[in-house]
């Protein structure tokens, strides 16, 4: 891919906060734990930074509609500042624009930040509902589960996977990310599930029972990025690097049954083929993911979309363990948005913020013994009418 930003970026400081229900902090708060996380992490002065970029998705009651909250919470002085928004890719967005300054050489150090304080956004902590065609056409059955469950329904049909095989894969995808959540500290639910637990749970939206759905979370997340010279300049031999940030959007063909028939996601796929083209690897040389796994039935296709699994054989792969943090191509290794839940504004830079982590060896009980490429996922809207993020992130050397 001509013109690709592999390696031209490096990622030298993170920040996160604790993903939970912060029902006596702003998200001022929230900015600032994860903006002072990643500016110790650098060991860079809060002068040195040359522009910042905000991701949040759906609290304008809180935070407005511009990236002024950014600028007043960091103290930012006469900085350029920008929020950015992408549905569920909003903190990949937040990260690729950054990114693109650093390697257009219009700053030495840029900032991305996502924040979202969904539970007060909207009765029970759900977000309203704002109306106009574009808000509507990505939940057409009503409730983000009752969309998602007709994935496993065209999934299920396209490759004759029986419901209760189904059902199975889709019970262990949730009880792997809970056994991971147990040892992430920042995660909001950090409880084990067993499966029969998971099998009997109330349904949300056939065949998506409570278990099947990720939770609604505060939180918020930061990169500092520069260019990997610069990198070494502070003392850093081996910086994290940005191998490939790539997104593809819809724009209504999905519609069309010509072209789609509901059981997967085409805008993964045309992102993932992208990254991987611009990275320079295929999917096997992955080490790790941290995908959209806004329901247990999304990680399942995903795997699929991502070619980490052939058509029709993730829900094998998924029962033999494949993708546990023990297995050859461990998912979620942090609990995922299903432990996390989903600060939409910070997700993508939440799932950064663990392949870094786990890049540099600061996993703890999670670290996983190789990591060589970690790649994040984010799918905004629906399966179709969607916005799909893939960034691919690795060491330098």
């Amino acid at each position: 891919m001509a013109n690709g930003i592999k390696d031209r970026v490096a990622i030298i400081g993170m920040g996160c906060t604790s993903f939970g229900e912060h029902w006596d902090r702003g998200p001022e708060d929230l900015i600032v734990d994860a903006f002072e996380e990643a500016l110790r992490d650098a060991g860079i002065a809060r002068g040195e930074i040359g522009a910042a970029w905000m991701g949040n998705a759906l609290d304008d009651i809180n935070v407005g509609n511009s990236a002024l909250p950014l600028a007043h919470a960091l103290r930012l002085k006469t900085i350029p500042v920008s929020r950015v928004e992408n549905m569920c890719a909003t903190g990949t967005e937040a990260l690729r624009a950054a990114t693109y300054a650093v390697a257009a050489g219009a700053v030495d150090f840029a900032v991305a930040l996502g924040v979202e304080k969904l539970k007060d956004t909207g009765y029970g902590g759900l977000p309203l509902r704002t109306k106009g065609v574009a808000n509507d056409l990505w939940m057409p059955y009503g409730s983000a589960p009752g969309t998602f469950a007709q994935l496993a329904g065209a999934y299920s049909a396209r490759h004759g996977i029986a419901a209760s095989d189904l059902k199975q894969a889709m019970a262990h995808v949730s009880w792997k990310s809970h056994q991971n959540g147990v040892l992430s500290p920042k995660a909001h639910l950090r409880k084990a599930i067993d499966m029969e637990a998971i099998l009997k749970a109330p349904m949300i939206a056939d065949p998506l029972g409570l278990f099947d759905c990720c939770g609604v979370s505060d939180g918020a997340a930061c990169a500092i990025v520069t260019t990997p010279e610069i990198a070494k300049s502070l003392g850093i031999a081996d910086p994290v690097t940005i191998k490939a940030i790539q997104l593809s959007a819809s724009h209504g063909w999905e519609s069309s049954y010509h072209e789609w028939d509901g059981s997967f996601v085409r805008n993964t796929r045309e992102a993932a083929k992208r990254a991987y083209a611009e990275a320079g690897i295929t999917p096997e040389a992955l080490s790790m993911t941290e995908v959209h796994d806004c329901f247990s039935v999304t990680e399942l296709v995903t795997m699929e979309d991502l070619g980490l699994s052939a058509d029709g054989r993730a829900v094998f792969d998924i029962l033999d363990g494949r993708y546990d943090r023990d297995g050859t191509m461990p998912c979620q290794t942090d609990g995922g948005l299903k432990c996390f839940g989903h600060p939409v504004g910070a997700s993508g830079l939440r799932m950064a913020y663990e392949v870094y982590n786990q890049l540099l060896g600061r996993a703890g009980e999670r670290q996983l013994s190789q990591v060589d490429f970690g790649l994040t996922h984010n799918l905004g809207g629906a399966p179709f009418n969607s916005v799909a993020a893939v960034s691919i992130l690795g060491r330098l050397n």
